[in-house]
């Protein structure tokens, strides 16, 4: 008899949904776009051919419909790898765990994680307007760290390059490297670029940005636009998707994060209409990512 998961570890709301994302079990598609913008949902659900229900609990607004077919579900996470850790969690635990007797299934179901979102750039090379896909991802938030299984599915050699190159300090959490899905990076070639990405726990001082406060290495992106290893550059800064290619790898899932690239950090410019562009933009890096959905 596998472990019986206390309610306090995992509540479902009276409903039988689950506690954060106000989705009930078989309201949930086999294939999941997040976005970190809640506003953006309907900017995605309104491609949808029919919609079966929404959701809205705080920031997680959910979208279940159908794409030319596909079946899809479009949820909003909010900002920051803490969200990307309530969303990845609950996601799996509404197709891995059998909420009546609050045990894990003994047949284990795979959900594909398709992360839209937007970024900085890190390279003269990688312009404005840029789809990037991260191929690999570098949590700065140290969410990973806590699980058991870590290193298993991370990148040590990465790791440790990285930290001698950017002379990491003790008080910081210890980075990690985590690969996306080799099934995700195949199917999207063609459409996106591939990168290097940073997942940051904050949108200033971690991502090395000066307003008010100074920094504690005021060197800290130079390092960053000058680290290499096996020919690799780190290419952008976001906020979600280490924490989505590390706990999907740990549960079993496949995920995988694209970019839209709408500012420049290393000549300090941006693009703040991304929105409303007509061609080049967010919504034609969507509509490019759905286009590709029916065929998975």
């Amino acid at each position: 008899m596998s472990r019986i998961i206390p309610g306090s570890e995992l509540i479902i709301n009276p409903d039988g949904s689950i506690f954060h994302l106000h989705i009930k079990p078989e309201q949930l598609a086999d294939t999941v776009i997040l976005v970190g913008d809640p506003g953006r949902v309907k900017t995605v659900s309104d491609y949808f051919d029919r919609v079966e229900h929404r959701t809205q609990n705080r920031e997680f607004v959910g979208c279940t419909g159908s794409y030319k077919g596909k079946r899809l579900t479009v949820l909003s996470t909010g900002i920051g790898t803490d969200n990307i850790d309530i969303v990845v969690t609950e996601l799996d635990a509404l197709v891995n765990v059998d909420f009546a007797t609050r045990q894990v299934k003994p047949e284990h179901h795979t959900l594909n994680l398709i992360r839209i979102g937007t970024s900085g750039s890190m390279q003269d090379d990688v312009t404005i307007g840029t789809s990037v896909l991260s191929a690999i991802s570098i949590g700065f938030d140290g969410l990973l760290n806590f699980y058991a299984g870590r290193d298993e599915v991370c990148l040590l050699d990465y790791e440790a390059a990285f930290t001698t190159h950017m002379q990491w300090k003790k008080q910081l959490p210890a980075p990690y490297f985590v690969a996306a899905s080799e099934k995700l990076i195949r199917f999207f070639s063609g459409i996106t670029v591939e990168g290097m990405t940073i997942s940051a726990p904050g949108f200033y001082g971690p991502q090395g940005r000066v307003v008010r406060l100074p920094l504690a290495d005021p060197q800290v992106n130079e390092k960053i636009n000058t680290f290499r290893y096996q020919h690799k550059a780190i290419t952008n800064y976001e906020m979600e998707s280490s924490a989505l290619a590390g706990l999907s790898r740990l549960l079993g899932h496949e995920a995988v994060t694209i970019c839209y690239i709408i500012a420049d950090r290393i000549h300090q410019t941006a693009n703040a209409e991304y929105k409303n562009t007509a061609t080049h933009s967010i919504a034609d890096m969507i509509e490019k990512v759905l286009d590709k959905l029916p065929a998975l």
